[in-house]
This record gives C-alpha cells, sequence and structure tokens, in this order.
C-alpha cells in the first residue's frame, strides 16, 4: 500500500522525496488542487469512501498518515 501511495503522490507531484516528506502540506510540497486528485486516485485504488472529516492537513502531511487514513478507512 505505501509503495502504491508513494507513485500516487509522484504521478501527482514529480520530482519530490515522499518517501522522508513528513509535512506534505504544511511545506507547501502539494496544494489543495493536488490534494483533489490524490484523494480521487486513493478512493479509486483502494475502494475507499473518504469524507469531509478525513479531509485534515494532518491525514496528508505524510505517507504514513495517508496509509493510517487509507487502513482505517478500510476497516
Amino acid at each position: 500500500m505505501r509503495e502504491k501511495i508513494i507513485e500516487i503522490l509522484n504521478e501527482i507531484c514529480p520530482g519530490n522525496d515522499f518517501e522522508n516528506e513528513t509535512a506534505i502540506i504544511d511545506d507547501g510540497i502539494i496544494d489543495s488542487l493536488d490534494i483533489v486528485a490524490v484523494i480521487s486516485e486513493l478512493m479509486e485504488e483502494f475502494d475507499v469512501q473518504l469524507g469531509v472529516n478525513d479531509l485534515t492537513p494532518e491525514n496528508f502531511n505524510s505517507v504514513d498518515a495517508i496509509v493510517e487514513l487509507i487502513e482505517n478507512a478500510q476497516d
């Protein structure tokens, strides 16, 4: 799952070290339009539904946070 998330992030915003980045949102690496694309790809790839309550910067600031978000959505 982690590798697929990194692949999605690199497709949408290439040229970043998402593997080691811990402040994707806070550092402005991806913006709100990128987040919309990431969410769409995540929902399609992992067959999950993400609601408005899931759309917080904390859930998208790192690959680990995104993994946790998807795992919680799959439960």
